[in-house]
């Protein structure tokens, strides 16, 4: 009940739009008289999200009105939050967010303000790369083998999100897959995944009217029975939409997946172990294989 604490959050925000407190730090030293359990931190957790939503779409509200644009570029860490994402596609016709929305993204858009000159963006795989053709054919056989493919070909991904480069991939219809992949990347059972789907059939599956190739809005999800490890507990989904254009190699994958399964959704999450960085080399990735006992492929 995020509601019991909601009051409390609201003390950290003295002046409207204002807040003196640093979320970041974590929450345990707020009032801990009150904080007797975890399910109260776990509300409290929750009464921040709720304030930060509220505040969020209060100031959004009043930029569109001031402004009367119908276009939104947002950015910064808190564009990360995907849950509070999704309110402003009520507020905006179209918004923009970057795959790196922090600090290091920011530092890009420094750099190209410098440079003076609009840039093509193509896409959010710059970063090592893992020389090869991606394995379509070899990640399928994992799939219908035991149900995880592990993947690390090309150049990683700039930002937070496995995009199909350093992603660890998995069948999405069974709820157990989702504490299998869990238990494999040591995080708390609890935690939910992505999905990514083929982008014709995003709208079949997801409450969804556009591309979301960068997994920044959470929407309902249509089908929660028939993919569950990709589900949030409140029915939503952090959705990533794969066209033929912007990865070929997965999105064949999907097409081959879906073909077989009547579904063209994976369960996609990154290529890593809590507290560990991607996958950046061929060393890495046999390190990987060998420690936890999937094969990487590249």
């Amino acid at each position: 009940d995020p509601y019991r604490f909601e009051g409390l959050v609201n003390s950290y925000f003295p002046e409207y739009n204002r807040q003196t407190y640093n979320f970041h730090q974590g929450i345990n030293d707020i009032k801990k008289d009150v904080i007797k359990n975890d399910h109260d931190k776990f509300d409290l957790a929750a009464a921040v999200q709720l304030v930060y939503t509220k505040r969020l779409v209060e100031f959004m509200q009043r930029a569109r009105a001031r402004t009367f644009s119908q276009n939104l570029v947002f950015m910064g860490g808190c564009a990360l939050n995907c849950a509070a994402n999704t309110k402003l596609l009520d507020i905006w016709r179209e918004v923009w967010i970057m795959p790196n929305p922090g600090d290091a993204g920011s530092s890009l858009g420094a750099a190209l303000a410098l440079h003076g000159h609009h840039v093509q963006w193509k896409g959010p795989y710059l970063g090592h790369e893992i020389s090869g053709d991606w394995p379509v054919d070899a990640a399928f056989d994992a799939l219908m083998t035991n149900g995880i493919a592990p993947v690390a070909s090309g150049r990683a991904e700039f930002g937070p999100r496995a995009l199909g480069n350093r992603s660890l991939l998995a069948d999405p219809r069974s709820l157990d897959m989702r504490d299998k992949v869990n238990e494999i990347k040591h995080r708390e059972k609890f935690r939910p995944f992505a999905p990514v789907v083929m982008e014709e059939h995003a709208h079949e599956w997801f409450d969804l009217d556009r591309p979301t190739p960068f997994m920044q809005f959470a929407v309902n999800c249509k089908r929660k029975s028939e993919i569950p490890a990709v589900v949030h507990w409140d029915g939503t989904s952090r959705v990533q939409t794969v066209n033929e254009y912007q990865h070929p190699a997965l999105y064949k994958l999907l097409q081959k997946w879906h073909r077989e399964t009547g579904v063209p959704v994976l369960l996609n999450t990154s290529l890593n172990v809590k507290n560990q960085p991607l996958l950046n080399s061929y060393a890495d990735s046999l390190e990987w294989s060998q420690t936890y006992g999937h094969q990487v492929l590249s």
